[in-house]
């Protein structure tokens, strides 16, 4: 059920598949297993301090949100599970092209994962604190969108500099993640339709998985190959950091990042252009983090996570 109901939110198209009705879908699998979910909703996103998502959604007429969904004992094992939803991505000011947007309905794909993974543990009654936040937005085009060379506040208080309005998603990934490490959870996972240069550097049918756990990435490797469902481990290395803090200026604005690097072709643009998460969300939570980053490739990609996890459960 919970591969079902993945596939089924990624393939609904957007004009049924908004940030109000994932959040919907959310509240329903909420009421099913008796779940809280909570849901902070377009400038109220500003006064609850998640700047970054409400930057990336405020363009469309469709507000910007973020859902959270906590179920299980507060005193059991915490496992938080973050996926990006962006419900669809015209890239923003800087637009995809016609052929590059035509898929876009499923970079809501990672939010997709989560919802199905929390379906799964919860109908297991697994022994678990399990909190769910997912980021939903539609990164659209109007007079008041996001701008390349913006300078992007993020709920951590680190700035973030626009390089490229079509890299929005590690954007809000942020600030759910600086909220999912302030409860220090003891695993932490983010799922999202990141980067095409994943793609590039993996093919369709092999998602990158990004981690600073060696066992945890060796379990959820071999978790993966045991269903043939592989992930192929891409370095978070340490050598990439300083260059999201090199601005687009001459001279940087002190302290802020950017979201895109500059030429992030091949294998090297995943390994860059992720490192963005940890950097504002860290110093990672006592315990682990994971990041699977479920590359652009279709059905191939969207059931790997949830066998991986499934794995590392056991």
């Amino acid at each position: 059920k919970g591969t079902i109901l993945c596939r089924d939110l990624i393939n609904t198209p957007t004009n049924d598949m908004g940030p109000g009705d994932l959040a919907d879908a959310a509240r329903t699998l909420g009421r099913l297993f008796k779940a809280r979910v909570r849901v902070i909703e377009g400038d109220q996103l500003l006064k609850k301090n998640f700047p970054a998502i409400h930057a990336v959604g405020r363009a469309s007429d469709r507000a910007p949100r973020l859902i959270d969904l906590t179920w299980g004992p507060a005193n059991a094992p915490k496992v938080t599970l973050v996926g990006k939803g962006v419900c669809f991505d015209t890239g923003g000011l800087d637009i995809k092209t016609a052929a590059g947007m035509k898929f876009m309905k499923k970079d809501m794909g990672g939010a997709a994962h989560v919802l199905g993974i929390a379906n799964v543990l919860m109908a297991a009654a697994a022994k678990i604190r399990l909190r769910v936040l997912i980021p939903a937005v539609e990164n659209s085009i109007s007079g008041n969108a996001m701008r390349p060379l913006d300078i992007v506040a993020t709920r951590r208080g680190t700035t973030v500099e626009i390089g490229n309005t079509d890299a929005e998603g590690r954007v809000i990934l942020a600030d759910a993640l600086w909220d999912a490490v302030a409860e220090s959870p003891d695993l932490l996972i983010d799922f999202a339709t990141l980067t095409g240069a994943a793609r590039v550097a993996l093919g369709t049918d092999l998602p990158a998985l990004f981690c600073n756990d060696d066992k945890l990435a060796a379990d959820i490797t071999a978790a993966g190959q045991a269903v043939e469902d592989p992930l192929w481990r891409l370095p978070l290395w340490d050598g990439y950091r300083g260059r999201l803090r090199r601005g687009h200026h001459r001279r940087p604005v002190p302290g802020t990042l950017r979201d895109a690097g500059k030429g992030q072709a091949g294998a090297l643009g995943p390994c860059r252009s992720d490192g963005l998460e940890p950097e504002i969300a860290a110093r990672p939570p006592p315990g682990r983090r994971g990041h699977g980053a479920a590359c652009h490739g279709g059905d191939d990609s969207e059931a790997v996570c949830l066998g991986g996890l499934s794995g590392a459960d056991k």
